[in-house]
């Protein structure tokens, strides 16, 4: 399904809630809305297969915009909202961006950006102000509030961090379905995760990030509803759980130190009962602060480990987690392979370099072979990894 179906079938539903603001965009709205800016790009000449961009916080319109690329089958990338002007410049001109979104709050980057994005056509400022970008809404209000008549689905294509070098492109192949074909991996994560219609996610990371993007507009194909932080504060969360009944949610572990900093008062203040999973991922937790969290939060934690290239992907749950702590679980996506620096595959229990096996390369490095190369199995070019190391154990954890 996709906002248009729900549209339909549940109007004023809460599709977004904004937990700062407490604004609220309705199933209706999130379609309208991206229906209007769809129809501003197609009149602009964009087509399937070209990039756009947005430069934003945790922005009411970020959603919308999202979608708005989706069911127009383009390209959609996210911006860090913290880079300068000529960082942030290099990522919207190597994707190839004809069309950029921005804020107020990133203003001064936004401007500044012109001049490294010559290939740019569409600027437009969500709050209005910004020099050399006309205002969003009043732009949009110039197009109607239907679909297209063809709306092929479209996808992300995001940057590494480019923590050893200049940021790159993750780049799949736009698959041509239209925008409300079912969606297999959303549905097998819906599965995973106990997620459905009457589910309320509790979003406490910034939306350039992957899993923050991903989660959030999965809910928007499940017809569920979205609390969107547009900071992340321990405390606040917690009590945004309570308020909201939220019943799954997503974190880093940083945010679970910090809750676990926070004085036995402030922990204990809040009705968590609504809350069923915990879902963590990006970056290796702790055995002591996940041993905490499941004293705390009980075994309602699921941890997933995967890439924004999406090559893989394992998932763990609580109980297991128990029985295999530190692990990150078993394969999910993806067949596992562990080899060493000449791509020997290495025994059980010894550490290095993580592959992914699939039946074919699903990503390359956006107009750069030799890292999408580097990223392959020397011998098995289907195998592809993050770059991290690790080691199985006896039981496939």
């Amino acid at each position: 399904m996709y906002p248009g179906a729900h549209a339909q079938t549940t109007p004023d539903k809460p599709a977004v809630i904004m937990a700062g603001s407490g604004e609220t965009i309705t199933y209706r709205e999130l379609d309208e809305r991206s229906n209007r800016l769809a129809q501003l790009w197609w009149a602009e000449g964009l087509r399937p297969g070209d990039h756009v961009a947005i430069m934003a916080e945790n922005h009411p319109r970020y959603l919308e915009v999202y979608w708005a690329a989706i069911r127009s089958g383009l390209y959609f990338t996210t911006v860090n909202r913290y880079l300068a002007a000529d960082e942030a410049g290099y990522i919207v001109d190597d994707c190839g961006a004809r069309a950029l979104v921005v804020s107020d709050a990133v203003g001064e980057a936004a401007a500044g950006m012109v001049a490294h994005t010559p290939d740019v056509r569409i600027r437009l400022a969500l709050d209005g102000g910004v020099e050399g970008y006309r205002d969003y809404g009043e732009a949009v209000a110039e197009h109607p509030a239907e679909p297209l008549a063809h709306q092929p689905r479209g996808d992300i294509m995001l940057y590494s961090s480019g923590t050893t070098g200049r940021p790159k492109g993750i780049k799949r192949p736009l698959s041509g379905d239209a925008v409300d074909t079912p969606a297999p991996d959303t549905a097998m994560f819906a599965l995973l995760f106990g997620m459905d219609a009457d589910t309320v996610y509790l979003s406490p990371a910034p939306l350039y990030h992957s899993a923050p993007l991903a989660f959030c507009t999965g809910m928007h194909i499940l017809g569920a509803t979205a609390v969107v932080m547009e900071s992340f504060d321990p405390a606040w969360a917690l009590e945004l759980i309570e308020r909201h009944s939220v019943t799954h949610s997503q974190w880093v572990p940083t945010m679970f130190v910090r809750m676990l900093k926070l004085p036995d008062d402030v922990r204990t203040r809040h009705d968590l009962s609504s809350h069923q999973r915990g879902i963590h991922a990006a970056a290796p937790c702790p055995v002591e602060v996940k041993q905490r969290m499941i004293d705390w939060w009980g075994p309602i934690l699921q941890e997933y480990y995967a890439g924004t290239e999406g090559n893989g992907a394992t998932h763990i749950s609580s109980e297991e987690w128990l029985e295999h702590r530190g692990s990150v679980g078993r394969p999910i996506v993806g067949e596992i392979h562990i080899c060493d620096d000449a791509g020997a595959e290495l025994p059980t229990g010894e550490a290095g370099t993580v592959f992914f096996a699939r039946d074919e390369m699903p990503f390359e490095y956006h107009d750069d072979p030799d890292k999408t190369r580097g990223a392959q199995h020397p011998e098995h070019p289907t195998w592809s990894t993050l770059g991290d190391v690790g080691y199985v154990d006896e039981d496939g954890y």
